[in-house]
């Protein structure tokens, strides 16, 4: 029987409130019958009529939609068999440039000059009352700042920090809150909004008021009534506002103070002030995936140390803690977070550096409640003073963007399995909103560098259309007029390299291609790119520029700025120093200039800019030769050796054929030489397991991938890690953090998923799974043995529908179950060798394997 297993609108479900004027249409297919693909596929919106054989991002072609107005979307499908589904779902409008019936409002007489913090929360109120009857209520809010909502004492939606981090001078989110239901006669709307990103203090130098000097709030109450008549209620001088309220501190590094005793009837308030913002973003419905409570996460142990107990959550996690307590009028109530313990059993803070990560509760009378809105830690462990454990029940919400899950693997090595966990883990915690590089300290930054490495893993664990492109628009924006991309996005008080306008920054720039390229595989959405066309090229070309700034003949391709201006080999265990690091740039740079440039190459050949591609392909190969001269003594072997330095150019073909065999023995070498450990930064960690396993080398990937010595990611696993580190010499055999006057400023960070790049390896070499279409139109399951592994089955839920690999060995005998989505094709790679192509539905094959 055939059905519609997927229907989306601007990749949502349900609750799409968009100010698309061509919404996009996605969807898929599911049968019981083999060999299944749609004939025939019918869109109606809105009157529209769309016959299409295309199943994602079909873009509405009918006539002008209407502001603030819900629509129904209708899909109709036939297969091959004559079978026959139908679905529908419903979106919404947004305001369309509907201009605002109301002000930016504040409070001007309150005085925020200090430096370093961020703001005390402002409370604004307003009472109304409802005289008819109400059909339908709409809330429409932004702010600057970070704003919660309540009307009549319970909170309005579910998110987290709205309206959310962008690129504050170009875009602002505002949020649409159905609140029909929660009206009554007499009604009071509350807001509380804390300097956030826009007014608080942020980046490591704990800079405030970078998009603002106040915060402020813009808000409508859109009121429809059954008798056809509409009333707005307005943000305006008849709100009321103070800074007295029970939210005392709110800042995303320090933490959150919130005095229960406060009562806020009994407060000065004074009517808030029109409020003139010194920037002018485009306002737009909520694009991303907005920041919400996740999973419950429950000590695993509670202990005495000292006056205070410790909790261990048995995960480091993104998130707040929630107390319930039987409390004393004026107790105070003092919890502290960390990722891991000095010996003597007490919380390690140091490597949070400025940020003080904790909570401040003063109690009511009586049983109550707290759970933080306007902040959040990274830890695992929390210390807890001015409560007994008896009179407190602790628990805690893990909080990042609503991402759906796509991807699972699960093999017979469960030190693999952890791994893959802490990649999860690592990934959840730093997807904020934006992806960020850790949640603890005082950073949690959108460095370019992790993501760009980390994309094709994150792509196959979750669906990242929404919470990537809301991101790459913010790259876009800020990128300088010369090609050069910022190192975080959005900067947001980040002085360098925002400061130098023409700078270009490899790998951590490489974000601007490799974001949209991993995310175009992943889903097939092609629009992607041909919206961030533009933004690829002037990177590129940027990186053009700067390496043949200072060179001649085959120098022009060797980029080889000052070392100062690069990460280079960033963190690199096997050299101690960050400079050492960054010295070996010019490798690290050029490689990634022949990447960018080849990927940028294939991309326009996508988008048939023929010419476009021809000359992106030139300088590839030009910079590729030049590696080569440059770098090696033209048989494969490094002049100056070390893992990125061979990783690199082997798994970005910039070797022929008989230098590449020679070049692969080589890395097999240094890595044997090493007993098995990693040696690479971010650049070549992502790599180095495939420049090995697709060469012949298989086994000194697995070993490599399976050491458990220092470095390695084993390690980690081995120490009790469950997220990803950092640095891969986070922590000695002792427990202890070795780290000291590496230039870094104590960076050491438990929970940072850029080394959790492997990931990718587990799923298309261990599962076999990846596409060679964009979307999985097209797939392979082409399972690497090795290891000592027995069994292994991953899965990926792509637009067409879910594809696993179910694999085992047993007695010589390899087993593969494999389960293709409808409308698609799988190439199919046996261990001995055969090959099939299978079409929709779910298979078992075997083979013989030998020794």
């Amino acid at each position: 029987m055939l059905k519609i297993s997927k229907f989306t609108c601007e990749n949502l479900i349900s609750g799409c409130v968009t100010d698309e004027r061509a919404p996009r249409f996605s969807f898929a297919f599911e049968s019981d019958r083999e060999n299944s693909s749609i004939s025939q596929a019918v869109l109606q919106v809105n009157g529209w009529q769309k016959i299409t054989d295309l199943q994602i991002a079909v873009p509405y072609e009918g006539s002008p939609l209407k502001a603030f107005t819900k629509y129904r979307a209708v899909l109709k499908g036939k297969d091959n068999s004559g079978e026959t589904a139908e679905a529908e779902i419903e979106f919404e409008t947004g305001r369309f440039d509907t201009p605002w019936k109301a002000e930016w409002i504040s409070d001007s007489t309150y005085q925020f000059t200090e430096k370093k913090v961020s703001p005390v929360p402002m409370m604004f109120r307003k009472t109304f009352t409802i005289k008819k009857k109400i059909k339908s209520a709409k809330i429409y809010a932004t702010a600057m700042g970070i704003y919660e909502l309540m009307l009549n004492q319970k909170k309005v939606g579910n998110e987290f920090f709205a309206p959310g981090f962008t690129s504050y001078q170009s875009y602002l989110q505002y949020q649409t809150y159905d609140v029909t239901k929660m009206l009554q006669d007499q009604n009071e709307l509350t807001a509380v909004v804390g300097g956030g990103w826009a007014v608080g203090s942020f980046v490591f130098t704990r800079k405030n008021r970078v998009s603002a000097d106040l915060q402020a709030l813009l808000l409508e109450l859109r009121l429809l009534y059954e008798d056809g008549s509409e009333e707005i209620i307005g943000s305006d001088s008849s709100f009321d506002v103070t800074e007295e309220g029970p939210y005392r501190l709110a800042d995303f590094y320090d933490g959150e103070s919130f005095d229960a005793t406060i009562d806020t009837a009994a407060v000065t308030w004074k009517k808030a002030s029109a409020e003139k913002l010194k920037i002018s973003p485009k306002l737009l419905a909520g694009y991303g995936m907005p920041v919400q409570a996740q999973e419950t996460m429950n000590p695993v142990s509670c202990r005495t140390n000292g006056n205070e107990l410790i909790y261990d959550f048995g995960q480091n996690f993104a998130g707040v803690v929630c107390i319930s307590v039987q409390g004393r009028r004026g107790q105070e109530i003092i919890i502290k977070h960390a990722e891991i313990l000095h010996p003597d059993g007490s919380l390690n803070t140091k490597f949070l550096r400025t940020a003080k990560a904790e909570v401040h509760y003063v109690c009511r009378e009586g049983y109550q409640t707290y759970m933080p809105r306007l902040t959040y830690m990274g830890f695992r462990y929390i210390s807890v003073k001015g409560a007994a454990e008896k009179d407190i029940t602790i628990s805690a919400r893990a909080l990042y963007s609503g991402l759906t899950a796509t991807g699972s693997f699960t093999c017979s090595d469960q030190k693999l399995n952890q791994l893959n966990s802490n990649i999860l883990w690592s990934a959840k915690s730093n997807f904020v909103d934006i992806p960020t590089d850790c949640p603890q300290r005082d950073e949690r930054m959108g460095w370019t560098g992790d993501i760009a490495v980390f994309a094709p893993t994150a792509c196959y664990n979750f669906d990242m259309s929404r919470f990537l492109d809301k991101w790459l628009m913010d790259v876009m924006a800020e990128q300088k007029s010369t090609g050069g991309i910022p190192n975080t996005v959005p900067a947001q008080g980040y002085g360098f390299p925002a400061t130098m306008p023409v700078l270009a920054v490899d790998f951590w720039g490489d974000a601007s291609v490799l974001v949209p390229y991993a995310e175009y595989m992943a889903r097939g959405d092609i629009s992607i790119l041909k919206k961030y066309y533009k933004m690829m090229k002037k990177y590129v070309n940027a990186c053009r520029f700067w390496a043949g700034l200072f060179g001649f003949g085959h120098k022009r391709y060797i980029w080889h700025t000052p070392h100062s201006l690069h990460f280079g080999d960033w963190v690199a265990p096997d050299v101690p120093k960050m400079q050492q690091w960054q010295k070996r740039s010019k490798w690290t740079a050029t490689a990634s200039l022949k990447n960018t440039s080849s990927q940028l190459a294939k991309i326009a050949e996508i988008l048939g800019e023929y010419e476009d591609a021809g000359r992106y392909r030139e300088v590839s190969e030009k910079v590729s030769a030049a590696y080569q001269k440059e770098f090696t003594d033209g048989h494969g072997k490094l002049k100056s050796e070390f893992q990125t330095g061979y990783v690199l150019p082997i798994y970005y073909n910039m070797f022929d054929e008989k230098q590449r065999l020679d070049a692969v023995k080589n890395l097999a070498r240094l890595v044997k030489d090493a007993d098995y450990c990693i040696g690479t930064g971010f650049p070549g960690t992502p790599y180095i397991l495939f420049a090995l396993a697709d060469n012949g080398q298989e086994e000194t990937a697995y070993r490599m991938l399976q050491n458990t010595k220092a470095p390695s990611w084993l390690y980690e696993v081995e120490m009790g890690a469950t997220t990803i580190w950092e640095r891969w010499d986070g922590l000695d055999t002792d427990g202890n953090c070795p780290i000291s006057n590496d230039g870094t400023d104590n960076m050491i960070s438990y929970n940072h998923y850029a080394s959790g790049a492997v990931g990718a390896f587990l799923y298309t070499r261990i599962a076999g799974i990846y596409p060679i279409e964009p979307g999985y139109k097209r797939f392979a399951i082409a399972p690497v043995l090795g290891g000592g592994l027995t069994y292994a089955a991953g899965s990926v839920e792509t637009p067409f529908g879910k594809v696993i690999s179910d694999w085992k060995i047993k007695d010589g005998r390899f087993e593969i179950t494999v389960k293709v989505p409808f409308g698609t094709v799988c190439e199919l790679k046996l261990p001995d060798g055969r090959k099939e192509e299978l079409f929709s539905g779910s298979y078992t094959f075997y083979a013989k394997i030998t020794s």
